[in-house]
């Protein structure tokens, strides 16, 4: 199992497990914001984002980011 610092930008967590083709590793901490922000749904954006800043939400938030962002195990 790979284990990689979250690639958000300023985020200095490290161990994280889930893992993106196109955007990279992101913690959990990291993960759980972006579920809860809101619309509309920017991933990119969200990424380049500092940490508690989020993004607007929308229906199936957590199926669509668990789909691009999956467990690394």
């Amino acid at each position: 199992m790979s284990v990689l610092s979250c690639a958000r930008y300023n985020c200095e967590n490290i161990m994280c497990d889930r893992y993106s083709h196109t955007y990279g590793y992101i913690c959990d901490e990291c993960f759980e914001e972006l579920v809860e922000g809101g619309e509309p749904l920017n991933i990119k954006t969200f990424m380049e984002s500092k940490k508690k800043e989020t993004i607007n939400d929308i229906p199936n938030r957590r199926e669509i980011l668990e789909a691009i962002f999956s467990r690394d195990n």
